[in-house]
């Protein structure tokens, strides 16, 4: 009588584990960002007309925190690129830096951040840029709104 009640709480316990399991291993998401000068702000008078970049990355979350593996790619700037953050700020508007990704930075390189859960929630929301900062552009010489997909 009491052998059917414990295999069905043995059971209803396994699946509790599988499910933890499958939690902890975290949701993954894809981030992208088309970099070029039109984007700047302020707009301002960026002297290197063929300036582009990309960033691309994914996200993996782990409880309130998340790991961010990422790849910064541009050329034609106006000199070396002497650092790249992930700022906070919608389309139009300059924000504040929420991650650091290099300082200095080359072209092609890697790197992974360690964020909050409020920084993925800004992600998410579309609230922020990626910014390639240059010594003659030292607020910024190429940008692009962070998107964000299901990975």
């Amino acid at each position: 009588m009491f052998g059917g009640i414990g295999r069905v709480t043995v059971g209803v316990a396994a699946s509790a584990l599988v499910a933890a399991g499958l939690a902890a291993a975290g949701s993954s998401y894809k981030v992208a960002a088309t970099l070029n000068v039109k984007q700047e702000v302020p707009k301002q008078a960026v002297k290197a007309p063929n300036a582009k970049g990309g960033f691309t990355g994914t996200y993996t979350e782990a409880g309130k925190k998340a790991t961010l593996k990422w790849k910064l790619t541009y050329s034609g700037l106006s000199g070396k690129a002497t650092a790249a953050h992930i700022h906070l700020g919608k389309p139009g508007v300059a924000g504040n830096v929420i991650v650091p990704l290099c300082a200095p930075c080359k072209p092609g390189q890697t790197g992974t951040a360690t964020i909050t859960s409020k920084v993925v929630g800004e992600l998410e929301a579309g609230k922020t840029y990626v910014n390639v900062h240059t010594g003659k552009n030292p607020a910024g010489e190429i940008r692009g709104q962070v998107k964000v997909s299901e990975g």
